[in-house]
C-alpha cells in the first residue's frame, strides 16, 4: 500500500510545474510588456532587477540580447536554441512551441550587454571574471564603475590588480566626485600603458578662446599675440570664428567694393581723391557697409581694435583644475617612464640583432684568424644551413623535432661543405689573398646558381616551433620576440663552446699554436694544413647553424646569405679580425648603431645603412685594426 503511494506523490510532482527561480517568475509576470516593448529609457531598471535574480536571470538577459527569447501566447518567456525552446524561469524544455521572438533594438541591446558584464565579475568562475574585466576595459561605462565598486572583493591577486587598473580607469572617465578622479590619476601615476595615456587626453585637452577679460574657466595658458604657436592671423581667425570679428575684408576685395560703388566721383561720400588714404578707404567702406551696399567685412582697423580689446586662452575641456593637474603630472612621468622604456626596447633590439650579426660573423672570423683567408662564400653558407632546416621540417612535421634535428644536420652539412671547399679551392691558394678573395667570390656565385635550381626562386618557409612563436611582452612597449631571444642564447652558447675548444681542449690549443707561429707550429709535430682544414670546417659548420637560426624569421632564399655577408665582414673588420672578443664587440656596435640610427630615421633603411657604413669608413681611419685587435705574433702576420 506504501509503495503505489510513493509512486502516485513521485508522479504527481514530475507533473507540477516547477518554479526554479520565483524571483524571476515574479519578475516577469510584472514586467511582461516592458519586455516585450522595451524602451532604452525605461528598460535600465528592468533589466537591473533581472540580472539581480542569479543566473537564471543572466541566462534570460544573455538570450533576450542575442534575440533568442520569444514569448507565447499565454505570456511564457521562452528560450530557443538549435531549434529547442526552454522555459526562461524553469528551465524545462517546452516541445511543440512557436513563441513570438523579441528583437530588441542596439540601444536595449547595448544596456543588456553591459548587466550581462557586470554579472560576470561576481562569477565563482576566474576566467569567465578576468573575461568580463577585458569586456570592461575595452568598453566600460559608468554603470560598469558602480558593478566594480559594489562587486564582492576578488580573490585572487592578478584579478585584483586588474580589477583595480580597469576601475581606476573608468573613474578617471565616468566618476562625477574630482577627488575620486584625482585619486584614480595618482594610483595609476607612471603607468605607460595606451589605455591610462587615452584616459588622460581628453583631460587635458584644450580649446582656444578669445574674452574681454580672464574667463571663469580651468584655463591652461594665456596665448601673446605674436608668437610662433598664436601668430596675428591666428588671432583674427579666432575671433572671426567666435563670431567677435566680422571676416576679414582684404585689400583686393576693399578696393573692388570701392571701384564698384564710385557714384559723383565719391564713395560712400569721400571723394576718389582721397582713398589714396588707408584710414579714408576704411571709412568709406563702412559708409556703404552702413548703407547696406555691400557685405559686413572686419576692415585692418577694426581688426586690430578687436584684438587690443580682448584676451586669448587655452582652457582645458576638464573644468576642474585639481583633475587637470594630476592628469598632467601623471602624463609627464608616462612620458619619462616612456622614453626609458623605449630606450630599453631599443636596447633590447640592438642585443638581439647584435647576436644575429655575431652568429653570422664567428665563423668569418674563425677562418680569417687561422687562415687570413677571406671567403666571399661564407653568405652561402648561411643560406646552406637556412635550406637544410627547410628541407628538415618537409620531412619531419613536428616543428621542435625538425629542429632539433635541423641544427647538428645544418652543422654537419655546411661543416663538409667547408672541408670540401678548402681541399679543393682553398689549399691551393695559400698566402694569396687576392686569388682567394676572388675564387671563393665565383663559388658563392656558383652556390646560390645551384640553390636556385634544386629549390626555385620562390622563398621556402621555415617555420618555428609553437613555443617560439609570440613574443615577451613586458608593456605596452619592452617586448621581444620569442625567435630572437632564443637566438640570443644561441649565441651566448656558441660563445661558451667557442671558448671551451679554444681553451681547454687539444683543437683549441693546436689553432691557437698555428695562429701564432705556423712554421713553430709544424716543427713541433702539428700538421698547419689539417688544423686550417678543421677550422675552415668550423668556421662554415657555425654559419649553417646561423642559416638555420636567421631562417626563422627572415624569408629563405638563395640571396639570404648576401643579406648578412656585408654585415658580417664589417662585424669582423671593426670589432677586430681574428679574435673572438673582438667580433663579440663589433657585433654589439654595429648592432646597437642600426638600431639608433633606423629609430633615428625610421622611414629610410636605405639612409641607415648608407649611414652605418659612413661610420665604418671613419672609424677604420683611427682603428684601423678594430676595437680589440689581435696581439704578439699573430698580429705581425
Amino acid at each position: 500500500m506504501i509503495r503505489p503511494l510513493i509512486a502516485l506523490l513521485v508522479a504527481l510532482c514530475l507533473a507540477a510545474p516547477v518554479a526554479a527561480n520565483p524571483a524571476l517568475e515574479a519578475v516577469i509576470a510584472d514586467n511582461l510588456e516592458g519586455i516585450e516593448k522595451p524602451s532604452r529609457r525605461t528598460v535600465e531598471p528592468l533589466v537591473s532587477r533581472i540580472a539581480a535574480t542569479g543566473p537564471e536571470g543572466l541566462e534570460l538577459l544573455s538570450a533576450w540580447a542575442n534575440r533568442a527569447l520569444g514569448v507565447t501566447e499565454d505570456g511564457r518567456l521562452l528560450i530557443v536554441e538549435g531549434g529547442t525552446a526552454t522555459d526562461a524561469v524553469t528551465g524545462q524544455p517546452v516541445p511543440g512551441a512557436d513563441p513570438k521572438m523579441l528583437r530588441p533594438n542596439s540601444g536595449v541591446r547595448g544596456v543588456i550587454e553591459s548587466a550581462l558584464v557586470a554579472g560576470e565579475i561576481a562569477s565563482p568562475d576566474p576566467a569567465r571574471r578576468a573575461a568580463a574585466l577585458a569586456s570592461i576595459a575595452r568598453d566600460g561605462t559608468a554603470e560598469h564603475l558602480e558593478a566594480l565598486r559594489t562587486a564582492a572583493p576578488e580573490q585572487e591577486p592578478a584579478l585584483a590588480a586588474q580589477r583595480m587598473r580597469v576601475t581606476n580607469l573608468l573613474a578617471i572617465r565616468f566618476d562625477p566626485d574630482p577627488a575620486a578622479r584625482v585619486a584614480a590619476i595618482e594610483g595609476m601615476a607612471g603607468d605607460v600603458g595606451l589605455d591610462f595615456r587615452a584616459a588622460l587626453n581628453p583631460l587635458l585637452a584644450t580649446t582656444r578662446i578669445a574674452a574681454p577679460a580672464e574667463p571663469q574657466a580651468n584655463i591652461a595658458r594665456e596665448l601673446t599675440v605674436g608668437d610662433d604657436d598664436f601668430p596675428r592671423e591666428a588671432a583674427i581667425a579666432l575671433l572671426t570664428t567666435q563670431g567677435t570679428l566680422q571676416p576679414r575684408l582684404t585689400p583686393a576685395d576693399q578696393r573692388n567694393a570701392l571701384a564698384a560703388n564710385i557714384v559723383d566721383g565719391a564713395v560712400g561720400g569721400i571723394p576718389v581723391a582721397d582713398l589714396s588714404d588707408q584710414a579714408a578707404r576704411d571709412r568709406a567702406y563702412e559708409a556703404l557697409e552702413a548703407a547696406g551696399t555691400v557685405s559686413p567685412a572686419a576692415t585692418e582697423a577694426e581688426a586690430d581694435a578687436a584684438i587690443k580689446a580682448h584676451r586669448f586662452f587655452e582652457t582645458y575641456a576638464e573644468p576642474n583644475s585639481d583633475v587637470t593637474d594630476a592628469a598632467r603630472a601623471a602624463q609627464t612621468r608616462a612620458q619619462v617612464r616612456l622614453a626609458a622604456m623605449t630606450g630599453i626596447d631599443l636596447g633590447l633590439d640592438a642585443l638581439s640583432l647584435a647576436s644575429i650579426y655575431f652568429l653570422a660573423a664567428i665563423g668569418l672570423a674563425i677562418t680569417f684568424g687561422v687562415m687570413r683567408v677571406i671567403n666571399m662564400a661564407h653568405g652561402e653558407f648561411i643560406m646552406m644551413g637556412a635550406y637544410t632546416g627547410y628541407a628538415v621540417q618537409t620531412m619531419i612535421a613536428n616543428r621542435t623535432l625538425s629542429l632539433a634535428v635541423a641544427l647538428p644536420l645544418a652543422f654537419a652539412v655546411t661543416f663538409g661543405a667547408g672541408v670540401l671547399l678548402y681541399r679543393l679551392v682553398i689549399r691551393h691558394l695559400a698566402n694569396r689573398p687576392l686569388e682567394t678573395l676572388l675564387a671563393t667570390f665565383g663559388v658563392s656565385i656558383a652556390l646560390q646558381q645551384l640553390a636556385k635550381n634544386i629549390f626555385g626562386t620562390q622563398a621556402r618557409p621555415l617555420t618555428a616551433p609553437a613555443w617560439l612563436e609570440g613574443a615577451i611582452t613586458v608593456n605596452d612597449v619592452i617586448s621581444i620576440s620569442s625567435i630572437r631571444v632564443a637566438i640570443f642564447v644561441l649565441a651566448l652558447l656558441f660563445l661558451g663552446l667557442f671558448l671551451f675548444i679554444m681553451k681547454r681542449t687539444r683543437l683549441g690549443l693546436e689553432v691557437r699554436a698555428v695562429t701564432q707561429n705556423p712554421g713553430m707550429a709544424a716543427s713541433m709535430g702539428i700538421n698547419p694544413d689539417r688544423i686550417a682544414m678543421m677550422t675552415f670546417g668550423l668556421g662554415s659548420g657555425i654559419a649553417g647553424i646561423a642559416g638555420v637560426a636567421i631562417g626563422l624569421f627572415a624569408q629563405v632564399t638563395s640571396e639570404l646569405g648576401q643579406q648578412y655577408i656585408v654585415q658580417s665582414f664589417m662585424t669582423v673588420v671593426v670589432g677586430g679580425v681574428g679574435t673572438i672578443w673582438g667580433t663579440l664587440a663589433g657585433a654589439g656596435l654595429i648592432g646597437g648603431l642600426s638600431k639608433v640610427i633606423e629609430f633615428m630615421n625610421p622611414a629610410n633603411t636605405l639612409a641607415a645603412q648608407t649611414f652605418m657604413i659612413l661610420f665604418i669608413i671613419i672609424f677604420i681611419q683611427f682603428r684601423p685594426r678594430g676595437i680589440i685587435p689581435q696581439r704578439g705574433r699573430a698580429a705581425e702576420a
